[in-house]
């Protein structure tokens, strides 16, 4: 019964937060704590809105928001008090990268207008500051004796991903295989403040793209706001300039109309870059913490690619991205379905990461994105299907969910009509099954695709062919070559025997590894001073296994048991081609 209550106050936990969820430790005072109750409530009330009614809500968030970099021994009392000064404050937290730095959202934009007008230019004696007003300001200190002996007074929330050991700990510490996938989720998934700062970033490149295109919007599109991010991913940024164009603007029935005098270029594509260069050279000459700046104007989607010091995060800004845009709210639906979605495609990402299935450089591997469609894949194919295809999505769809973008048809429900699956499988079966299924998948012959949910032949000969749900002539894995998707069928075989093997095994105490945890740790280990073994290799392995499962009494009966079936299956994929 505790075990049940404890997976039902999880899952609440694991849905996205209201953006009104605050930090009790580093809240305004005048921010309510919530307990438990009052947290189911807003949840339930979160989970109705669209990814249109949030996006929305967040950014004119980002708008009340400034950054603040502190000096060392801050006062949170005398902090609190100081900024408290210009207006009300709705919420503050504080973190650490390369100094100490705080997020503050003002209850309106005049409070922020009041700072920026006590505010000066920094004076330097052997540089210049390059006059550029922004939100991202530095609180000085000026009366440092003051504080010369107090230690600092302020908690600073996590930023980063929690390490391996420290997961393996705990998922050793869990009760079962469910248990451990939706500790991974609680674990790696964004948190709340995490995801302000992220608006807050595109916020701040807004008001460097506004200055040429006053009507312009930066939005965060991919992981940050797909319910699937991990903390520490990239943050992708896309320069929206569609509201510039006055094609929504209803026409006047006049003899006469009027349009802007505009430079020509050749096609969208050169307009795309053009734009580009020009943003990015601001950032570069005068966006504040903004280095590294690189413009990747020919690839497939031209970008400006650079690191945003005071949050750490990676960055790249696309802009006529609307594809990725409606990718993003596609991948949000389907996370919402069901709480099973995310805490699969977390446990499968962080699996991938540890045997190396996945890097965080690009390459030749298996990217999260086409992990995240695998998953899917497979969820539509189980009896009866826990999410529905995209088509059965499209079919859902109303009028005012219409979209039609550069002739792909992009078009899917965009509220709640969506209903609740009837399938009861639970998590440790759905890892078994995606493991089994991918390791007997025929690669050589058939690709994935979501929008059908079922397997078609390849139309070319890549290794992996995931097609794009709205751009269908196009593979998301095209840079996966053979040797790598080799890799990851042979990870997937042997996981499949040693999840299986794990299964006649309950949790002896709460630090040895066991379930899931068995599959994470890292692919060679150390013994005091001894140097590292290499990890057997997968053949070997299942072969010992196979031994100990033949020899062992208590495992002979669940050989011929009503699993033999799902062994049988596992025993065939050995043969089967890539």
């Amino acid at each position: 019964m505790a075990s049940s209550v404890w997976w039902r106050r999880l899952r609440l936990r694991l849905r996205p937060r209201p953006s009104h969820f605050l930090h009790r430790s580093c809240s305004a005072k005048s921010a309510p704590a919530l307990d438990g109750t009052e947290e189911s409530d807003i949840t339930e009330k979160t989970s109705t809105k669209t990814f249109s009614e949030l996006q929305a809500e967040r950014h004119e968030q980002a708008e009340r928001t400034i950054l603040i970099s502190c000096p060392p021994n801050i006062s949170e009392k005398k902090f609190y008090k100081y900024l408290s000064s210009y207006g009300a404050i709705n919420k503050y937290f504080f973190y650490e990268t390369f100094g100490i730095y705080a997020v503050v959202e003002f209850a309106d934009k005049d409070s922020i207008g009041m700072l920026k007008s006590f505010s000066s230019i920094p004076s330097l004696q052997h540089e210049c500051a390059i006059p550029f007003k922004s939100r991202f300001f530095s609180l000085v200190n000026n009366h440092p004796r003051d504080l010369s002996a107090a230690q600092p007074s302020v908690s600073c929330l996590k930023q980063s991903v929690i390490p391996l050991n420290e997961l393996l700990r705990k998922l050793s510490g869990t009760e079962s295989i469910d248990e451990q996938l939706y500790t991974i989720c609680k674990e790696y998934q964004l948190t709340e403040e995490n995801t302000r700062l992220r608006f807050l970033v595109c916020s701040l490149v807004k008001d460097i793209a506004a200055a040429y295109f006053p009507e312009c919007s930066v939005k965060p599109f991919g992981s940050s706001v797909n319910n699937f991010g991990k903390m520490g991913c990239d943050l992708d940024m896309f320069l929206d300039l569609d509201s510039m164009s006055g094609k929504s603007n209803p026409k006047k029935r006049s003899v006469f109309s009027m349009e802007y005098q505009t430079k020509r270029v050749a096609s969208e594509r050169v307009a795309t870059q053009n734009t580009l260069s020009v943003i990015g050279e601001c950032i570069d000459q005068f966006a504040p913490g903004c280095v590294g700046i690189q413009k990747i104007l020919n690839a497939r989607c031209p970008l400006v690619r650079f690191s945003h010091q005071p949050s750490g995060f990676q960055c790249d800004l696309t802009a006529n991205n609307r594809i990725a845009m409606r990718s993003t709210e596609l991948l949000y639906i389907y996370s919402n379905i069901d709480p099973r979605v995310r805490a699969l495609v977390f446990g499968v990402r962080c699996w991938a990461r540890v045997q190396g299935i996945t890097s965080s450089v690009p390459g030749c591997w298996i990217t999260n994105f086409s992990l995240t469609m695998m998953v899917l894949f497979l969820l539509q194919k189980r009896n009866p299907p826990i999410i529905p295809t995209l088509d059965q999505l499209r079919d859902l769809a109303e009028a005012e969910d219409e979209c039609i973008i550069e002739s792909h048809d992009c078009t899917f429900v965009s509220n709640n009509k969506i209903k609740p699956s009837q399938n009861t499988e639970t998590l440790e079966e759905l890892l078994q099954e995606f493991f089994e299924f991918y390791g007997n998948f025929a690669f050589n012959q058939l690709s994935i695709n979501i929008r059908k949910g079922k397997e078609q032949h390849k139309p070319e000969a890549s290794p992996l062919y995931i097609q794009n749900p709205f751009e269908q002539a196009l593979n998301v894995s095209k840079n996966v070559n053979q040797t790598q998707l080799g890799k990851f069928v042979t990870a997937a075989r042997e996981s499949a025997w040693l999840l299986q093997q794990e299964r006649l095994k309950q949790p002896v105490s709460k630090t040895k590894p066991w379930g899931l945890a068995t599959l994470l740790h890292p692919s060679t280990q150390s013994s005091g001073g001894r140097s590292k073994k290499q990890r057997q290799p997968a053949s070997e392995r299942i072969r010992s296994l196979l031994d100990s499962l033949k020899t062992n009494k208590q495992t002979s009966g669940f050989l011929n048991g009503p699993n033999s079936r799902r062994r049988h299956i596992c025993t065939v994929a050995w043969s089967s081609p890539l």
